[in-house]
């Protein structure tokens, strides 16, 4: 007699459990698959959220991307909503759930057998146990009846000033939307700078944007209390707030994992191998739940992205299957390995795009590398050609190899290109001298003959051999140990410059030398980088020995906190 189906049973409807059962069923037709999720909608686009409540995504509809009824007709997988599993019994292989909408509790227990299981249980908002946390007016958003509460609150009580506490992707995407709706905003980031993972200069681009649009940035701030209309600061000081939102991170769910006995690792998420299997032959995992590799460093780490969620999904279904082929002795899908995850992630500032993948310079140093960094400041595509913007993008690289562990870049038009092309440089290991000689994509509207990317990239490589030396802006003395010379055009100088610098324009240089010691070190200022390495060149060759440019010129620089800035 043959054996009978394999059942699965996937407890997370979203990113990798909705990715999972579309698999699944992809390769076994026969499989009866079940699909848990304690919420009531199932793969939903959470990513989506805030550009609903900012009102660029109209229809409310367009967020819901599958039904159970959907799901069924299309994958014939059995959705269960508001069903919350609360217990795994291992040695049975059974699933306890309790349908949260049952009136009768004796009644809202049942039991669900697996052959294999999917834990896509995702994470949950940190919420700080603050005085006044749990008030009407305290929101945060992370699922559908998140939104809506947001969105029916600002229409029943028409709140003025909104406190966006978290300056993370949540939190600047929905401040964003609040702005857009008409609100007073005022973000509030315990860290030095908005958007934590990436190095400050870019957490000071997002704030000034910010800043320009009307909100007010708080940075170096945490909440201590929150009050009917107004939140209080650790600092003491009160600002009004008459609708608070909550983003201060995101945990892992696996308190279920724990309750059965997983590994959990020092991330605090379940631990995996590299089939995304738990240390239960039968149970696999995927999704913000789980720690993964960094392609990078090689640590255990969270990346809690909805790329890599849904991958996971993908492939934890695969290694399912192929598993239980296995032991039944049939045919079945090839395993798959899942080799981590970089962490590209990219975000709208309103008109400007931030993006990055891999380590910032601060990330790289933290995990033991001997990292540097070169940051440039150049048109997104040839200048000649109509409506080009500055962009500013940063390599980080390992100091003695080149190898490239991460880029930051923000701008206006071209950031994410150029940084879905540093992920796959990171992904195959390539140096910053591999990627001095790969040809992109060029055309006037598109890039110049030698792309941001090449550009940056050489910069690196005439640091990294001598030939033009640069430091990063917080490298730079301010104590009078060298001569900062600012070569920028008068113009430019005229708008902002250190009230300790040397002001020789580029091209009056060769002319004006009797005004530099060769017995001093110099550091030159520059736009965005370019004509700080041409300057460089000039004094080298002419005698002067401890030369060099800031990395980033003055667009890095004005960002440092502690100048004495002139205009």
């Amino acid at each position: 007699m043959p054996e009978k189906a394999k059942k699965i049973v996937i407890i997370g409807g979203v990113a990798a459990g909705a990715t999972a059962a579309a698999r699944l069923r992809r390769l076994d037709e026969s499989a009866e698959i079940i699909l848990l999720e304690r919420g009531p909608y199932v793969s939903f686009a959470n990513c989506g959220l805030p550009y609903h409540i900012g009102g660029t995504i109209e229809k409310r509809s367009k967020l819901l991307l599958q039904t159970p009824e959907g799901f069924f007709s299309r994958y014939r997988v059995q959705v269960m909503l508001n069903t919350e599993a609360v217990e795994i019994d291992r040695q049975k292989k059974t699933v306890t759930v309790r349908n949260n909408k049952s009136p009768d509790p004796n009644q809202a227990l049942s039991t669900i057998e697996y052959d294999g299981l999917i834990l896509a249980q995702g994470g949950t908002p940190v919420i700080p146990p603050l005085p006044g946390v749990d008030q009407t007016h305290v929101f945060k958003l992370w699922t559908i009846p998140d939104m809506d509460a947001i969105n029916k609150y600002i229409k029943e009580h028409n709140p003025k000033h909104v406190i966006v506490v978290g300056g993370g992707f949540i939190g600047l995407e929905t401040a964003e939307a609040f702005v857009e709706r008409g609100l007073l905003v005022t973000i509030v980031e315990l860290t030095d700078h908005l958007m934590p993972p990436m190095d400050a200069v870019y957490g000071k681009r997002i704030q000034e944007r910010f800043e320009a649009a009307g909100a007010l940035v708080l940075v170096q701030k945490g909440v201590q209390s929150i009050q009917k209309d107004s939140v209080t600061l650790n600092d003491g000081s009160t600002i009004p707030a008459d609708m608070v939102l909550l983003s201060v991170g995101v945990r892992p769910n696996t308190e279920l994992a724990k309750k059965a006995g997983l590994e959990i690792g020092a991330t605090g998420a379940l631990v995996v191998d590299e089939y995304l299997r738990t240390q239960d032959p039968f149970i696999w995992a995927a999704g913000d739940m789980i720690e993964v590799v960094s392609r990078v460093s090689g640590a255990k780490v969270r990346i809690p992205l909805a790329g890599p969620a849904n991958r996971q999904g993908r492939i934890a279904a695969t290694n399912l299957l192929a598993a239980l082929a296995e032991q039944r002795r049939e045919a079945g899908p090839a395993p798959l390995k899942y080799r981590g995850a970089i962490g590209t992630s990219v975000v709208k500032i309103f008109d400007e795009t931030a993006a990055s993948t891999g380590f910032s310079l601060a990330a790289a140093r933290r995990a033991g590398l001997d990292a540097r960094e070169t940051t440039i400041l150049k048109a997104h595509h040839a200048t000649y050609y109509p409506g080009d913007q500055d962009l500013l993008l940063t390599l980080v690289y390992e100091a003695k190899t080149g190898k490239l562990l991460g880029a930051q870049a923000y701008g206006k038009e071209g950031v994410e290109k150029r940084i879905d092309a540093a992920a796959v440089a990171i992904y195959a290991g390539l140096t910053v001298e591999n990627l001095t000689e790969i040809d992109f994509a060029y055309a006037p509207p598109y890039s110049s003959a030698n792309d941001p990317l090449n550009m940056a990239a050489f910069t690196a490589v005439n640091t990294m051999t001598g030939y033009s030396p640069q430091i990063s802006a917080d490298e730079l003395p301010l104590d009078g140990s060298v001569q900062i010379l600012d070569v920028r055009t008068y113009g430019e100088y005229a708008h902002g410059h250190l009230a300790a610098a040397i002001h020789i324009p580029l091209d009056e240089l060769r002319d004006r030398l009797d005004e530099l010691s060769k017995d001093k070190p110099v550091r030159i200022i520059s736009k965005g980088g370019f004509e700080g390495h041409l300057a460089n060149r000039v004094l080298k060759q002419l005698g002067y020995q401890d030369v060099a440019y800031i990395s980033g010129g003055w667009a890095t620089l004005r960002l440092r906190k502690g100048l004495n800035i002139e205009a």
